[in-house]
């Protein structure tokens, strides 16, 4: 049944000597707001993560596979939907009744399509744009980050003649030595009934993915990521009872000494005012 509630929601994660989101071009070192250095980790990356537990939890169940993933091209699913709902191939979008019905072939059959929307207007047969309800903004540190830069060393040689050198070679990682980020998102309940009809069932598996998305995404380059918090807002009206930023504004975030550098989260006091509007819950996670 789709979803007959606005969410809005607050998620507070940290890291420990690592790199939670690598900027390409700085040489994938953290990213780093130039003018402010807070560190910030954009919502493709936290989206990524959501993606890859709901296809671990779900492991190919119906309803529940991943579009945007490393394995056939996109093209291909699309013309896929195509020959399921048995429609003329190769049209190009000309049939625009076509393309609705392979677009809700598509918000069926994909959860990150069902949740945060797609453009599948490429290719031979496109299956048009969708909005998707969910969205998250990009999370950022609390407070300013110091990057380091780690030079590592390893005994293996990549290639015979640097085997022989006997020169150890040599490289470096980018770490931030503490940082604690804060990202907000919205669940629009009138899109959702619009076009993608994503139901509660799936509301409550973005919320475990959320809880859970960095335990199994553990890496040497990400060091140590923890969910620290997760504040869900549920409004009791399909288009809300409040602004959402008047509700973020219930959490705040503050170090406790702004002398020292934190390196933990016990240099942070995570508060909430629960004095909240009518028509809205609070539900904390984990």
């Amino acid at each position: 049944m789709t979803i007959r509630n606005r969410y809005d929601f607050v998620i507070i994660f940290d890291v420990e000597n690592g790199n939670p989101n690598g900027d390409p071009d700085a040489g994938n070192a953290p990213r780093v707001d130039a003018e402010t250095g807070h560190g910030y980790v954009t919502d493709v990356c936290l989206k990524r993560k959501i993606r890859n537990y709901v296809e671990l939890c779900k492991d190919g169940e119906e309803g529940y596979n991943i579009l945007v993933k490393a394995d056939k091209a996109l093209n291909s699913k699309f013309t896929e939907a195509y020959e399921a709902e048995n429609l003329k191939i190769g049209q190009k979008g000309k049939n625009t009744d076509d393309v609705k019905v392979a677009r809700d072939y598509m918000c069926r059959n994909y959860f990150d399509v069902r949740a945060f929307g797609a453009v599948m207007s490429t290719g031979d047969d496109p299956c048009g744009i969708v909005r998707g309800p969910v969205q998250i903004t990009f999370a950022k540190s609390i407070s300013p980050v110091n990057i380091d830069d780690v030079t590592i060393t390893r005994q293996a040689r990549t290639t015979e003649d640097r085997r022989n050198t006997g020169d150890t070679e040599m490289g470096k990682k980018s770490i931030i030595p503490y940082a604690l980020y804060k990202a907000e998102g919205y669940i629009s309940a009138a899109l959702a009934e619009k076009t993608t009809h994503l139901s509660d069932d799936d509301v409550d598996l973005l919320w475990d993915a959320i809880v859970n998305m960095f335990e199994h995404d553990h890496s040497a380059a990400r060091g140590k990521m923890c969910m620290r918090k997760l504040y869900i807002f549920k409004h009791d009206s399909v288009l809300g009872n409040c602004p959402s930023h008047i509700l973020f504004d219930k959490v705040t975030v503050k170090q406790t000494d702004e002398s020292q550098p934190p390196r933990k989260i016990e240099d942070y006091i995570i508060s909430i005012d629960n004095q909240l509007p009518e028509g809205v819950t609070l539900i904390e996670k984990p």
